[in-house]
């Protein structure tokens, strides 16, 4: 038995010792009640689950600037230099990307990661490569696929075909993208021929959902409504919506219902949905974001993903989970404490709902022992000041350590000192 000591733990006044029984948590008792090998001293720091990326493309990561640049910016001419790229993949190229990237996400405490791969590519070269990639990562990081048709399903010769074959190479979870096929007809059918998919091998269902700024763009209560008739609830999951940011109030209203009925998820993407929407918006400018707000307000649940790092739609990144969870409190206004509590759930729990990891996730006695700890006395803290990790541990195995270093200040009038932008009240 090892034990982790003096951690503090959200919405627990205190701190803690957990017992660590080989690859699951032990019992969570008062700190000095636990008994086991000291292993991890948390020194006051908070003891989290760790940050699950509920959205990102780990096979275009790290392209971006290949063959050229998106001058635009616009999600669109991302789509056609992807197009352009992706005549290039081998599988050692895709391979070697995204594990790298993975690198970056365990490093910063990401063990859960939901990637998309575009499927819309007749030898699925990047699929294969990226099942190749969950098979050897799986001991330290819980990795899903969810295929993704990238150029379309109906007006992607073989679209359709692709999709299938995907689904019984062994991905997780379907996908799907309405907006940006022919016709709305061809969407419906899209999200239909989607769903009858999923249905048929038992898999998740996860659809780039209305990523544009036209307010006529209306799929997610097609997919919603799908949802609730075929048995999805709570498994189907809604990505981008940014379309919802030009709703009007009166249909806003109505979705909300919608929505919250059927059980399924949202995604916002806060870095890439603020760069690629509004591009074509004089001033003012829309902000390029679905309801976050809003939809958490009426019950629906919500999540941040990063989407792109360093690839044609989004040239930065360090897959960093805090990041994202920072530039969504910005974007979305949740500055109420609450609202940053919560906004550092949509990269944790509720993140966890969307890739349907029930007690598979969490700080609790018989549950995989993965978790984080930050330097930090709340999840307010960590998500101001973007503390990184001390520790991150995967099923009972440390995998990652970076030190609290504090920066040496040399102030006019003053003694050199250490400066870690603590409040004296969180200390």
């Amino acid at each position: 038995m090892k034990l982790l000591c003096n951690a503090r733990l959200h919405g627990r006044e205190g701190a803690f010792d957990i017992e660590i029984d080989g690859d699951r948590f032990g019992r969570v008792l008062p700190a000095g009640q636990g008994s086991g090998e000291e292993w991890i001293d948390a020194a006051g720091g908070l003891v989290s689950p760790p940050f699950v990326e509920p959205h990102v493309h780990l096979d275009t990561t790290l392209t971006a600037g290949e063959p050229r640049w998106n001058a635009s910016g616009s999600l669109w001419e991302g789509i056609a230099v992807w197009s352009e790229r992706k005549r290039a993949l081998t599988r050692d190229d895709v391979v070697s990307r995204a594990t790298e990237v993975l690198r970056w996400y365990a490093a910063n405490g990401v063990l859960h990661v939901r990637s998309h791969v575009d499927v819309t590519d007749p030898g699925l070269v990047a699929l294969d490569a990226m099942l190749e990639v969950r098979d050897r990562v799986r001991d330290v990081v819980d990795l899903q696929l969810v295929a993704f048709p990238q150029e379309g399903i109906r007006s992607f010769d073989g679209g359709a075909d692709l999709l299938a074959e995907a689904a019984r190479r062994g991905v997780d979870a379907v996908g799907a993208i309405p907006h940006f096929e022919d016709t709305r007809e061809d969407g419906v059918r899209s999200l239909e021929t989607a769903f009858e998919i999923a249905a048929e091998h038992g898999l998740m269902l996860d659809a780039h959902c209305d990523e544009i700024d036209d307010e006529q763009s209306r799929f997610v209560e097609v997919l919603a409504t799908l949802a609730r008739r075929t048995g999805l609830r709570g498994r189907a999951t809604a990505s981008h919506t940014t379309a919802m940011g030009s709703y009007n109030g009166a249909y806003s209203y109505k979705l909300q219902r919608i929505l919250a009925r059927a059980g399924v998820n949202l995604v916002s993407n806060p870095l890439a949905n603020l760069c690629l929407q509004g591009r074509f918006d004089g001033y003012p400018k829309r902000r390029g974001l679905t309801q976050v707000k809003e939809m958490l307000g009426a019950g629906v649940n919500v999540a941040f993903g990063h989407d792109d790092v360093m690839d044609p739609w989004f040239p930065l990144g360090t897959a960093s989970l805090l990041q994202v969870a920072l530039v969504g409190v910005a974007a979305a206004q949740l500055t109420g404490p609450a609202e940053i509590d919560e906004a550092f759930a949509m990269v944790t729990e509720r993140a966890a709902r969307v890739l349907g990891l029930g007690d598979r996730y969490g700080v609790a006695e018989g549950r995989p022992a993965s978790f984080v700890v930050l330097p930090a006395a709340s999840r307010f803290d960590a998500v101001r000041r973007q503390t990184r990790p001390t520790h991150v541990v995967s099923r009972g195995r440390l995998i990652a350590e970076t030190p609290a270093t504090p920066t040496r200040l040399t102030w006019p009038g003053e003694e050199p000192r250490d400066i870690d932008f603590v409040r004296d009240r969180d200390r």
